[in-house]
């Protein structure tokens, strides 16, 4: 029985990986066409936010997801939940940013700096050191990223400021996500739609004052500006396609453990810049190649480095069997003590 689960689980969490790796390299393809014709992010990020906030609730009622209890404090929600949601809100925009000036292959390049990021924002948020194999593994990324946007033909500074802010705001999602939906306990896919809720409600104001003053009088003062049945079209199926890759995100998050997610996000990486290159065919040297593959596989070094350490932290938790440790006539505490430090670890990585 625990085989036939256990196959069961591998089976469910690859397929989800491979749906995943489709419907995000169809994202960014839709993306990138949608924003050459319509160059407004802030917009195509009002839609994708708003298509989560729409969808969510009707489907995942008729899907028999289980609702959070309204439990959960007003405090707890500024101190986790709000940050959240700014930093889901800020990773669309700027991500949008970034894919409308430059090739998406390279916006995805530079996303591979998020474990430097990851680092960089454990240690400031939680405290947390890393081993020195941890760190040499950055060396690769920054190496790569450096290379790939040294030798990319379509370079634009605005585009790689956007990427690296668009990681940044990501990072800041995968440290908090796992430990909200540890305290909590609420479903996965609910702490979506209240995410996409909090962050449409933060960038409506944003939207107003920009783009939406844009779209009313752009298109009267330059007539060759105009929203066509095609760019509504690209905008509906992006705003879908957005809104099933965060299920499917979420979903392969709550399954598996974060160095799996890990790896299968930068499996995913890979898997996009190659049919983005394909399909949208923007022109690449070998030497932007050589910097793209370097970073990936920088970022696969850094996951095997950080299983490594959690790997010896956890040695280190457990006793030998002959230590005494009997305190005040209780011997288990301890062990339970460290249990749940162990576990806590793992979702505050």
């Amino acid at each position: 029985m625990d085989d036939r689960r256990n196959n069961r689980e591998v089976i469910t969490v690859l397929f989800l990986c491979l749906l995943w790796y489709a419907v995000s390299s169809s994202s960014n393809v839709v993306g990138k066409m949608l924003l050459s014709e319509f160059p407004y992010p802030l917009t195509v990020t009002m839609v994708q936010l708003t298509s989560i906030t729409v969808y969510s609730g009707p489907f995942f009622n008729l899907w028999g997801v289980r609702k959070y209890s309204s439990n959960i404090t007003w405090r707890y929600y500024l101190r986790l939940i709000v940050p959240l949601a700014l930093g889901k809100f800020l990773a669309n925009i700027f991500s949008h940013v970034s894919i409308w000036k430059v090739p998406v292959s390279y916006a995805h390049t530079v996303k591979a700096t998020m474990p430097l990021f990851t680092v960089a924002l454990s240690r400031i948020i939680l405290r947390e050191h890393q081993t020195w194999k941890v760190y040499l593994s950055l060396v690769p990324i920054v190496g790569g990223v450096a290379v790939a946007t040294l030798t990319e033909l379509s370079f634009n500074m605005i585009g790689l400021i956007s990427a690296l802010a668009s990681t940044m705001a990501f990072s800041l999602q995968n440290i908090y996500s796992k430990k909200v939906l540890h305290d909590t306990g609420i479903h996965h896919l609910r702490l979506l739609h209240i995410l996409g809720r909090l962050a449409l409600f933060m960038f409506l104001p944003i939207w107003i004052v920009y783009d939406l003053r844009s779209l009313i009088y752009e298109p009267m003062l330059k007539p060759s500006i105009e929203i066509s049945y095609y760019v509504l079209g690209l905008l509906f199926l992006d705003g879908i396609l957005n809104w099933f890759q965060n299920i499917i995100a979420f979903s392969v998050l709550h399954i598996v453990t974060p160095l799996t997610y890990a790896v299968a996000s930068a499996s995913k990486r890979i898997f996009v810049i190659g049919i983005t290159l394909l399909v949208l065919g923007n022109p690449v040297t070998w030497l932007n190649i050589f910097g793209m593959t370097m970073a990936i596989l920088g970022v696969l070094c850094y996951n095997k480095a950080k299983y490594d350490q959690r790997i010896e932290k956890q040695k280190k938790t457990i006793l030998p069997k002959h230590y005494n440790t009997t305190q005040n006539g209780n011997t288990n505490n301890y062990f339970m003590l460290n249990g749940f430090t162990s576990r806590h670890q793992l979702f505050a990585v």
